[in-house]
């Protein structure tokens, strides 16, 4: 009988250092393939070159490392990459690289399906296979950090957990993820460029509050009124509005940071004048940003964008209440790599 190995990016540095003592070697040899493995983004131990063959053959023997792979890539006319990732165990999820003039962003994913039932995203539609591993979270960075730089000649600038599934569903993993990611000893990114996007886990915002995290806290909304939410985003009966809105006053009296809203509008669902008005009364609660983002269809069924004018009836009444709100166009809709549209097609 075979003994399963394990997967190396598991042990701290600090465990890499005690398995090297154990085996009769030096501690800061640990040192060495904590860096291979994060700095370096290593995929094999045959990479890390400046160990000695025996020792890349004691790790062989001992563990391995559960990579991902960009299983296919697609490019859209406006530069927008889709990736494919397989997993280690065979599963897939998708990631995206959203290019613009001055910088380019990924989007990655948190879980296999998701925990959630929006009923207007791809995504919701799948099942909830498993979270993501915080390696496989970092793994995706990786890869879209690359392509930046073959295919933009500039380095990553921001990351969005936007992709599929809900990051706060698989709390831990995520935030060991943006742990090694803004780690000197692993990208070194900003937490800053980091945006966590959730649908409302008031809970685990109030956790995140209390634990201090420095990246930016984005919200997928698109309704301030119960009953309309709970017809679009029927987990919202769980965690409803009153509970959400406890939870980012909490966030920004103790972070004092703004919060982004995410908000669709749709046809017939939620671009009457009291959608308008719910939503200025609720962006009174605490400083925030709204973005208005296009929707992308996955069916023909009852989710239409809304029109121009109910658009711009959004905005005007947002500003004219001093509230700061953006347009996002969507990017990469030929290859159904746009918000919500992602569902393993590729």
């Amino acid at each position: 009988m075979t003994t399963k190995k394990k997967d190396i990016r598991a042990l701290t540095k600090e465990q890499l250092r005690d398995f090297f003592v154990e085996n009769g070697d030096k501690a800061f040899r640990g040192n060495q393939v904590y860096e291979w493995l994060w700095h370096k983004a290593a995929h094999s131990f045959d990479d890390m070159t400046s160990l000695s063959k025996a020792t890349r053959q004691m790790l062989d023997d001992n563990f391995v490392i559960n990579h991902i792979e960009v299983d296919a890539m697609q490019r859209s006319n406006d530069g927008t990459i889709k990736n494919a990732i397989k997993l280690h165990d065979g599963l897939i999820v998708e990631s995206v690289l959203i290019p613009t003039e001055t910088r380019t962003t990924a989007c990655v994913s948190s879980q296999v399906g998701c925990s959630l039932d929006c009923k207007f995203c791809a995504t919701a539609r799948l099942k909830r296979m498993r979270n993501l591993n915080a390696d496989e979270i970092y793994d995706q960075v990786v890869a879209i950090d690359k392509q930046s730089r073959l295919y933009h000649s500039h380095k990553l600038s921001n990351i969005v957990f936007m992709g599929m599934g809900e990051p706060l569903m698989n709390y831990n993993n995520v935030i060991k993820a943006i742990d090694k990611i803004t780690s000197p000893e692993g990208l070194g990114m900003a937490a800053r460029r980091i945006t966590v996007s959730t649908s409302g886990v008031p809970k685990i915002i109030k956790k995140m509050a209390d634990e201090e995290v420095r990246f930016n806290l984005a919200v997928s909304l698109h309704s301030a009124i119960e009953e309309v939410r709970t017809s679009i985003m029927p987990f919202n009966a769980t965690f409803p509005l009153k509970d959400l809105r406890e939870a980012l006053e909490y966030w920004y009296e103790k972070t004092k940071r703004k919060v982004t809203y995410e908000y669709v509008v749709w046809n017939g669902i939620n671009d009457r004048k009291e959608d308008i008005n719910a939503l200025v009364e609720f962006c009174k609660y605490i400083p925030c940003k709204v973005n208005l983002i296009e929707y992308n269809p996955i069916d023909d069924g009852e989710f239409q964008q809304a029109s121009e004018r109910a658009i711009n009836n959004y905005i005007s009444n947002l500003e004219m209440n001093d509230i700061v709100v953006n347009v996002r166009r969507s990017r990469g809709k030929d290859i159904d790599a746009a918000c919500g549209q992602l569902a393993n097609k590729s």
